[in-house]
């Protein structure tokens, strides 16, 4: 079966944006190895694998510190710079993919983004419903809080 090339790579999830222009959140996990080298997130937006499609050289980082409560990806008033991936490797490097991540009433905006979108223009700006994007990440966090993989509590407590 021939590889699809990276702009064709896309999640399971159907394109879910609405008239309103907001998107869809879906998150993957990867155990790790036999896979690949570490345990990750990947992060979906409408179906496209935004870390693949920012940066090839990038892997999201694992979910206990991408998704825990409070932690980088939940939205505040208050604008933040969030690392969501970090060079490949089981030890992240300097170089970190960051978007702002922001609430402005019951929407989350990500923004300084950079990625081809599925028609080829550059996606700079997404918007999700709180409650989806909310209801992902606990989706996620609570999944990967079963699997022999997640470290034990006090290891996940980490700044990113």
């Amino acid at each position: 079966m021939p590889r699809r090339p990276p702009r064709a790579l896309r999640a399971t999830a159907p394109d879910r944006r609405d008239d309103s222009g907001t998107s869809a959140l879906f998150i993957g996990a990867c155990p790790g190895s036999p896979v690949c080298a570490a345990v990750h997130t990947y992060l979906f937006v409408d179906g496209l694998d935004v870390v693949a499609r920012s940066d090839s050289r990038m892997v999201g980082l694992a979910p206990w510190r991408l998704l825990r409560p409070g932690g980088p990806l939940h939205p505040t008033d208050m604008p933040r710079l969030a690392a969501v991936a970090a060079e490949g490797g089981p030890a992240p490097g300097p170089d970190r993919l960051t978007v702002r991540v922001r609430l402005r009433g019951e929407t989350v905006i990500w923004s300084d983004l950079m990625y081809p979108g599925p028609d080829g223009t550059t996606v700079e700006e997404v918007r999700f419903h709180l409650e989806q994007y909310l209801g992902e990440i606990e989706r996620t966090y609570a999944a990967s809080q079963d699997h022999p993989w997640c470290p034990a509590p006090e290891v996940g407590r980490g700044t990113t």
